[in-house]
């Protein structure tokens, strides 16, 4: 079974890897460490340094995955950075330093970036300038940028994660509560509908059993008025449970086309449902709606098209390459037996372009 990507997938890709860029300002260390070895710096000191600082970018990639998935700090992980940082600014090497309090933003207070961000900056070029006699602004400059950028990017990227997320699960918290509200509804119908009734059969039933003794006759008349009375009973919960698994067809089309759209499905819709019956109606609207199921679970499908016209419907999407499985008895499978019940076809198949077909023929 394929999984769909969902929307908070991609945002979750996109944040991930524009946090990973954050990593390029560590990338001009290799730059750093070429001129130093083109001035004369000693191999050994070099080969450390694109060690190190290898080390370093591997590692600087999961803080802020480990982040976004809620998990424990990684101590281990900023603890090891911390000390090649440490030693790579001792020998003038401020490069990772922006991506190091990136790593860190994610599992301290803001105050405590903040402090620390500021103290890189200072600390840094007041050692440089004891190391050279002289304060090199370009250098103030430069750090101060990249580490704002790199904090405060890191930061700014969570919180678009977490906003997202938000978002996301405020949506399938409503899907839920209108999935509740409408279970909430049915079960009220039929608690109105027979609480009296049972009470009234109840009640006649322990009458007809007191009076059986005395007059069996009596007894059997109030018998014969209680099946009556479960009959009646049983006529009105079948009709209240057709009334709730009737579908209506256009509210259907147009949930289903929502429901695919958000799924970065391009969903076309042309139907002409005016003149099918109801039962024709609800029927399609519950192949259409096993159908859309299908193109989420089981295709990457990008384009869907939708067709209703005189009966027929057709449902065909991009996303199936190579042979289908068998449909199973609870989907397609049983829709087709319940299409063949009233005179229909129900197909569903590859097509040669390389895509699927569903086609379901009801007597309109």
């Amino acid at each position: 079974m394929i999984r769909r990507a969902t929307k908070l997938d991609k945002i979750r890709w996109v944040i991930v890897y524009s946090i990973d860029l954050v990593n390029l300002f560590s990338l001009f260390g290799y730059y750093d460490l070429y001129l130093r070895w083109d001035a004369g710096l000693p191999w050994p000191l070099i080969l450390s340094g694109v060690v190190l600082l290898m080390v370093f970018n591997v590692l600087a990639t999961r803080p802020h995955r480990v982040a976004m998935r809620g998990g424990r700090r990684p101590t281990a992980i900023l603890a090891v950075t911390g000390v090649i940082i440490l030693v790579m600014a001792a020998g003038l090497f401020m490069w990772a330093i922006p991506t190091w309090l990136g790593m860190l933003g994610p599992f301290v207070r803001r105050r405590t970036i903040v402090i620390l961000s500021v103290l890189s900056v200072v600390l840094f070029n007041l050692y440089a300038a004891l190391l050279s006699g002289f304060l090199v602004w370009e250098l103030l400059l430069v750090q101060s940028v990249f580490t704002g950028m790199g904090a405060g990017g890191v930061l700014t990227n969570l919180w678009l994660w977490r906003v997202a997320k938000e978002a996301y699960e405020g949506q399938e918290a409503q899907a839920r509560l209108a999935v509740s509200e409408e279970r909430l509804r049915f079960a009220r119908d039929l608690n109105a509908l027979l609480g009296q009734s049972l009470t009234d059969i109840a009640a006649r039933t322990e009458g007809a059993s007191r009076t059986l003794p005395a007059d069996p006759a009596a007894a059997a008349e109030e018998m014969f008025e209680v099946r009556d009375l479960a009959r009646r009973s049983l006529r009105e919960v079948r009709s209240v449970v057709q009334g709730y698994r009737a579908v209506d067809l256009d509210e259907l089309l147009a949930s289903v086309r929502a429901v695919l759209e958000a799924a970065d499905v391009r969903c076309t819709v042309r139907a002409e449902t005016g003149s099918l019956s109801p039962e024709t109606r609800t029927l399609l609207a519950t192949v259409v709606r096993e159908g859309a199921t299908n193109v989420l679970k089981h295709s990457t499908a990008e384009r869907c098209t939708i067709t209703i016209e005189d009966g027929v419907l057709e449902m065909s999407n991009d996303g199936v390459s190579g042979p289908a499985g068998e449909h199973a008895p609870n989907g397609l499978a049983g829709l087709a037996q319940r299409v063949r019940a009233v005179g229909g076809t129900l197909e569903a198949a590859p097509t040669h372009q390389g895509g699927y077909l569903l086609r379901a023929a009801v007597p309109a």
